[in-house]
């Protein structure tokens, strides 16, 4: 055989229908050889097209997403290959796609995801009402704002504490303080917001009852300022610059003596109180009287911060308390043993001054706590076990931290950064801390934060001498943002405390 007949041979060879069956190829689709796939194919559909041409035919599986895959099937795809192939072609390159059951997936995911989807809870771009606030203090360290359950905002401005109502936003200035550099440093409201405590720079602390705007009593112990205070029931705890933490007990007690004497026909002085006496009565010859006296105010004193205690907050419960140094170091005592200065628990991790301090309110043992600019770290802590659960670096020093009521978030405010992350507030989804997002470009770093009684609206005061509120906590709301009760209050966007 020559080579041309064994060229003829192998040409017929090659185009015959033995090689097809010897040499198998795959074929993308089986179906007839010359018809389309029919699994391709919506029929009903378009029969419907066919016979119906008066009615716009509208149906929640096919619509646009349909139609557009439709009109890519009878074309080439974006490999330049038809998609309605015939037996006989060989595989191509890409995998077969099921159109119909592709798209009836896709409906029913996105119908999943809608009922699953939370209502719609906008983040605030900008604040909802300005303060300006003259005299505002520009130290890290202090703690001049607190929101009490009585809808009042006490903030210190320089020497002068104001209180403003936000139900009908009254302005009213309690006290000026005339001594020069014994500014208010800490101001608390009690639990029952009744009794407002404030810390100067001179080391004084007084308790002031708002409502009659009078001074109940002045409380002694400390030799530095007192930049931190904290309520747990009528134990008032304060840590100061002399690095000791003291708690008092704010209460007066009536002690009543009684006295068995006999009464002679001569005049004769009584003794044994050591107070006023407020009433005597006879009963024969028998004089009972009864006087009122302070009792020692001083429940305990600890020492074991090596520098400035300026973050303190006792938990939900007030079964343990924790507190905050310059020193970089996070103690946390417990109420039944802090007359004997054995604290139950003490970090080391942060890397510089801990001030911004929160408690969880649906987790009793979470502890929240923030570091200053060489820390820059916001630090989850498990107060039972005694151990670190998240640590998130923000990339700026953290002056507050306020946890969400309503939804698992936890809410961070910030001064001084090296880059542009610097006096923003900064939202986090708990328990993974992934930031939801970030608002509130101040033009000066934020000193302190705090929250509203009904847990909706947030106030950051800010060095620049402005206070500023935002509507970033609350319900969640459909279609539209919720604005809090206050926003309807605000008739300008800035007011101004004097």
């Amino acid at each position: 055989m020559d080579q041309s007949d064994k060229l003829r041979l192998l040409q017929s060879y090659w185009y015959s229908p033995r090689r097809l069956h010897d040499s198998p190829t795959r074929y993308d689709f089986p179906g007839d050889r010359f018809l389309p796939n029919r699994s391709l194919m919506d029929l009903d559909r378009a029969h419907t097209l066919l016979t119906n041409k008066t009615t716009d035919f509208k149906s929640s599986k096919c619509n646009e997403v349909y139609q557009q895959k439709l009109i890519e099937s009878q074309s080439l795809n974006s490999e330049g290959k038809r998609i309605m192939v015939f037996r006989g072609s060989s595989k191509s390159s890409t995998k077969p796609i099921r159109f119909v059951d592709e798209l009836r997936q896709e409906m029913a995911a996105i119908s999943d995801n809608k009922s699953k989807q939370a209502p719609y809870r906008s983040i605030p771009k900008a604040e909802m009402i300005v303060f300006d606030a003259p005299g505002l203090m520009d130290d890290y360290y202090v703690n001049i704002m607190s929101w009490g359950k009585n809808n009042v905002l006490a903030v210190g401005l320089g020497p002068t504490l104001y209180l403003w109502n936000s139900v009908d936003q009254r302005i009213h200035k309690l006290f000026h303080v005339r001594e020069e550099d014994n500014w208010p440093t800490s101001i608390t409201w009690s639990e029952e917001a009744r009794t407002l405590a404030v810390g100067y720079t001179c080391s004084n602390l007084q308790l002031w009852d708002a409502e009659s705007s009078k001074l109940i009593r002045s409380l002694q112990g400390h030799s530095g300022r007192i930049a931190s205070t904290a309520w747990n029931g009528h134990i008032l705890t304060s840590g100061s610059r002399d690095k000791s933490i003291i708690n008092h007990d704010a209460l007066r007690r009536l002690l009543q003596s009684i006295h068995h004497v006999s009464v002679y026909l001569q005049i004769r002085s009584l003794q044994g109180h050591s107070g006023r006496i407020a009433s005597t009565a006879w009963n024969g010859h028998i004089l009972t009287s009864g006087s009122l006296r302070a009792r020692n105010h001083l429940a305990s004193c600890i020492k074991k911060h090596s520098d400035e205690v300026c973050g303190l907050k006792w938990s939900n419960e007030g079964d343990r308390l924790a507190s905050g140094g310059s020193e970089k170091q996070l103690y946390i005592w417990e109420a039944s043993k802090m007359s004997s200065s054995k604290f139950l628990h003490r970090f080391t991790d942060h890397c510089a001054a801990v001030k911004a301090l929160a408690w969880c309110p649906y987790q009793h043992n979470v502890l929240a706590s923030g570091g200053g600019w060489n820390d820059r770290c916001i630090r989850i802590w498990n107060t039972q076990k005694g151990i670190c659960i998240h640590s998130i670096e923000t990339k700026a020093q953290i002056s507050g931290l306020e946890w969400n009521r309503h939804h698992k978030e936890i809410l961070s405010s910030h001064g001084y950064s090296t880059g542009e992350d610097q006096n923003k507030l900064c939202l986090w989804k708990y328990p993974s801390m992934t930031k939801v997002g970030e608002f509130g470009n101040h033009e000066a770093r934020i000193i302190n934060l705090c929250q509203s009684p009904d847990g909706v609206t947030v106030v950051s005061a800010v060095a620049d001498e402005t206070l500023r509120f935002w509507d970033v906590f609350g319900p969640p709301t459909t279609g539209t943002s919720m604005a809090s009760d206050l926003q309807g209050l605000f008739s300008s966007r800035n007011s101004l405390i004097r």
